[in-house]
């Protein structure tokens, strides 16, 4: 095979190789976005970084040229790959996209640790995969096409897994199926280049020495394969652990725990007697017949009813808000607005099954930044607190409420519960008495409902109303229940059925919330006061999920006989003050706010922000690509310095001499390790046309050689010829030749086991000799012979 067929054989498997490396962790983002949105970025960044490599390792540039075309790209094509929604600025960009960019370049990171997944393939958040994607790219696909060690290629391509394992979601797509596809084709393509290497052909060691290279390279293809495996195997672990996997996100964005707050139950009896005529909060487009929902609980402790910490699917599962947060409700779907009065505190009022939230509002970045909703009991809370003024739109699907009838056959549905605490003796018999003639589990439910509607009666307890103290503690409970005329409000009746329900094994949990007078004529605002504030249960029946019903008994029911003393207990039961009326706790944002917008002095100094946004952006970009070139620079300084500073006078030559071929080496003369001065000075005077080269080697020779140490002033005008000739071969040198050999590693890699092997001697020039005066000035009229 000829060599320009095997070179383009290596190129083809390198490329394709490295598009598979980079394919697996694109792939690994499908998580955080859910939708193939984001491959136009990822996979855009991606070719453009593999085309730059690829150009850049056929014309053999250099480190700076390549990273110019990397940010170049950036700019250039990050517009249509990453930002632009606009037609026009996808082809032309704009000074706006531009701002993005330069922002975005830092700012991006953090708006996708801060945004729940799956976050949407727009608005900046397409800018870390397409820059990860373009970087990535670049490093690999040069190291793959240029190193000397393929293997270097790995670095960065794991790098781009790792950063995007990190910068994903804990619960990942496919995560065996990465590490087994990154594995394998590490594997492959290493072991392919292990078996395409050269073979050394210099000299014939006959059978026995053939035999011996094949073993060698038998040898060393199998360490390549082992390492291979090892790092698939590592990788594959890291891809999917045996554990949950801890993301940048959970760290940035911890998880909610709604138990900091106290239950809003407790607030029952205050928003009754102090918002009695306070509108708290209106509604509009609010389905007749549908109710405001504001918390649900089902974890009681003898206390207070709140909600319980089972995990996943539980009251208190709560995660920050996002779209499409109820994908499998059914019902009525609505468009709902909800503007805040007097209301506040943490938890969020809404309708039915809430799909996607959008506040209004100076304050509405900090309030979605900090909502939460909890899909199973179809509530939502605001860490920052909702305030008067707040207002959001919620896109909600209203369940239908099933009938009678169509429970008639329906079980109840398989919901955890959990174990309550504190239950008043005497609650399970009272319960298996109510529902003894109950033949169905909807007649088990209405049973208990109609035991507590019907024979009990209704009071807050205000002035002007019979006695009922505030509170749903065992004590309260048991006492209610075990009068001779039950007395009590939402709070209670709610509360005492929950209870008795649970204790025959019927799921249940009680809701606080707000819903008109059914009598009333429906109104297209609803206004949520404290008149009419209401608490109830809700039991869950399979194939038809939580429904709600109403063990209060009417307003209008009131005792008759106000001095009617309670029935004795039928357990004793220990007295147990009402808990105090607390307020939320007051806590800061989970996520603080940092990009309330901040009021602008004008046209000018808008325009000002623009250009010093970008400007910094910008340089900041160039600064990071520009890093690993000032050290290179700073590590050749320091080199110098040691030579010319050698303790013995004749290292100072010998460093002298050095400076000069690393010079010419990384100006591109094809220097050979380990020869001679004068073989040296060969190769650099054709190089670039100096014989005095080859005098300044002999005196180097001489000096280093000699019977006695060279003084001070040899050594400085050695040295003075040296920067002269170094001097002289730059200037003969184009100006991305000196470019390229300012940033070159080839001669600090000379002595180390990475040293880069001796390019191919090209070609000196041909020198045009002027041509004689006599034959320049002559022609066909002036010479005689031609006349």
């Amino acid at each position: 095979m000829s060599a320009a067929k095997a070179s383009a054989r290596r190129w083809c498997l390198d490329l394709g190789a490295s598009a598979l490396l980079l394919a697996v962790p694109i792939v690994g983002f499908w998580p955080t976005y859910a939708t193939a949105g984001y491959l136009v970025a990822a996979v855009g960044g991606l070719l453009v970084g593999a085309a730059i490599a690829a150009v850049a390792a056929w014309q053999r540039w250099g480190i700076l040229i390549l990273a110019g075309l990397t940010v170049l790209a950036y700019l250039l094509l990050g517009p249509a790959l990453a930002v632009s929604d606009s037609t026009i600025a996808r082809v032309v960009p704009t000074l706006e996209s531009w701002r993005l960019l330069a922002v975005g370049a830092v700012d991006s990171w953090k708006q996708l640790l801060t945004t729940v997944a799956p976050v949407p393939a727009g608005e900046g958040f397409l800018i870390v995969p397409f820059l990860l994607a373009l970087v990535a790219s670049v490093l690999t696909v040069s190291l793959a096409l240029r190193a000397p060690v393929p293997a270097w290629a790995l670095v960065p391509a794991t790098g781009f897994l790792a950063a995007q394992i990190a910068l994903g979601t804990s619960d990942p797509a496919l995560p065996v199926a990465e590490g087994v596809v990154f594995a394998v084709a590490a594997i492959g393509w290493l072991a392919i280049r292990q078996a395409w290497a050269p073979q050394g052909d210099a000299v014939s060691l006959g059978e026995r020495g053939a035999s011996g290279g094949r073993g060698r390279r038998l040898v060393l293809g199998s360490g390549v394969v082992a390492v291979a495996v090892i790092v698939g195997v590592v990788l594959s672990g890291f891809a999917a652990p045996a554990g949950p996997r801890y993301v940048l996100r959970d760290v940035v964005i911890p998880p909610f725990d709604v138990r900091e707050y106290a239950s809003p139950l407790q607030s029952f009896r205050s928003l009754v007697r102090d918002s009695r005529d306070e509108t708290l909060f209106t509604v509009s487009g609010m389905p007749e017949g549908s109710r405001v929902r504001l918390a649900a609980m089902d974890a009681y402790s003898g206390t207070v009813y709140n909600v319980s910490d089972m995990g996943a699917g539980s009251s208190s599962a709560f995660t920050p808000v996002r779209g499409e947060m109820s994908p499998d409700a059914l019902g009525t779907p609505a468009q709902v607005r909800v503007e805040i009065g007097e209301l506040s505190g943490v938890w969020m009022p809404g309708v039915g099954a809430i799909e996607d939230v959008t506040f209004d509002g100076d304050r509405a970045e900090a309030l979605r930044r900090s909502a939460y909703y909890n899909p199973s009991t179809g509530t939502g809370v605001v860490v920052s607190r909702l305030k008067s003024g707040d207002a959001y739109d919620l896109h909600v699907v209203v369940p239908t409420m099933p009938t009678d009838d169509a429970l008639a056959d329906a079980e109840f549905a398989p919901v955890k519960i959990p174990a309550q605490e504190g239950v008043p003796e005497g609650i399970a018999e009272m319960a298996s008495d109510a529902v003894a003639e109950a033949t169905t589990p909807i007649e088990q439910v209405r049973a208990l409902q109609t035991m507590l509607s019907t024979t009990g009666f209704f009071s807050h307890g205000l002035e002007g109303e019979p006695p009922s103290r505030a509170g749903h503690g065992a004590e309260r409970i048991a006492s209610m229940l075990g009068a001779k005329q039950m007395v009590g409000d939402d709070e209670q009746y709610a509360v005492a059925m929950a209870l008795l329900a649970d204790s025959i094994g019927i799921p249940s949990r009680v809701v606080l919330g707000f819903y008109p007078d059914p009598d009333a004529a429906p109104a297209p605002v609803f206004d949520a006061t404290g008149e009419n504030v209401h608490a109830w249960v809700e039991v869950a029946f399979d194939g038809f999920g939580w429904v709600a019903f109403d063990p209060t008994p009417p307003e209008d029911q009131i005792p008759s006989d106000q001095t009617t003393k309670p029935k004795a207990d039928p357990k004793p039961q220990v007295l147990q003050p009402p808990p105090p009326q607390e307020e939320p706790v007051d806590l800061p944002p989970t996520i603080p706010d940092e990009r309330e917008d901040d009021d602008k002095d004008g046209a000018e100094g808008a325009d000002l922000a623009l250009i010093v946004g970008i400007a910094s952006g910008s340089i900041g970009i160039l600064l990071v690509l520009a890093a690993p070139f000032v050290v290179i620079g700073a590590l050749k300084a320091g080199r110098r310095r040691r030579r010319r500073a050698a303790e013995r006078p004749s290292d100072r030559i010998s460093g002298g001499w050095d400076e000069l071929v690393d010079r010419a080496s990384d100006l591109g003369t094809p220097v050979r390790p380990g020869a001679t001065r004068l073989e040296d000075a060969a190769v650099v005077s054709t190089a670039f046309a100096e014989p005095a080269v080859a005098t300044l080697a002999v005196r180097a020779d001489a000096e280093v050689f000699g019977p006695a140490e060279p003084d001070e002033a040899d050594i400085a005008e050695f040295w003075r010829q040296v920067d002269e000739m170094v001097g002289t071969m730059s200037s003969r040198s184009s100006f991305w030749r000196r470019l390229g050999a300012r940033l070159s590693l080839r001669s600090l890699l000379a002595d180390t086991r990475f040293a880069l092997p001796a390019k191919t001697p090209r070609a000196p020039k041909p020198v045009r000799e002027p041509k004689p005066a006599a034959e320049a000035s002559s022609s066909p009229v002036d010479n005689p012979e031609n006349a």
